[in-house]
């Protein structure tokens, strides 16, 4: 977002960075727990992943939108002295457009790779399911 609106890098604006860090760590840990959940009811990886991407949407597009609403008028540079807290809230912006994009997608389909592999090793081997569910307890 700093790029396309050749906003120059600041302090402000990495504080933007770190935030949106933050925020995605926190989707992220929320998806893959809920993975976690539907992987132990249906033992399917790839399905239990797609569950994930696709049930938090609508509670995840609403907080992007309050999101974008609260740091837009940041992003625009206006009112008194915006055009100083501007390279936050664009940061914020462009950060969380890119965390969430990356929550919803990205991190289920790397689960489901992960936990694919892990399946197939298992049934390599031969380990009964409850013998290898207890390894990630």
């Amino acid at each position: 977002m700093l790029f396309t609106t050749g906003t120059t890098l600041s302090v402000p604006a990495l504080t933007g960075a770190i935030m949106c860090m933050g925020v995605a760590t926190a989707n992220s840990i929320l998806v893959i727990s809920f993975a976690r959940e539907r992987l132990a009811y249906h033992g399917d990886p790839v399905l239990a992943a797609v569950e994930a991407g696709f049930t938090p949407l609508s509670p995840r597009l609403h907080d992007r939108a309050g999101h974008d609403h609260r740091h837009g008028a940041h992003g625009a540079g206006l009112g008194d002295g915006g055009e100083q807290n501007a390279p936050l809230g664009r940061a914020v912006i462009g950060g969380l457009v890119f965390a969430t994009c990356a929550t919803l997608l990205f991190v289920p389909v790397v689960f489901s790779i992960i936990h694919g592999r892990h399946a197939a090793r298992r049934d390599r081997r031969k380990i009964p399911p409850a013998q290898a569910g207890e390894a990630y307890a």
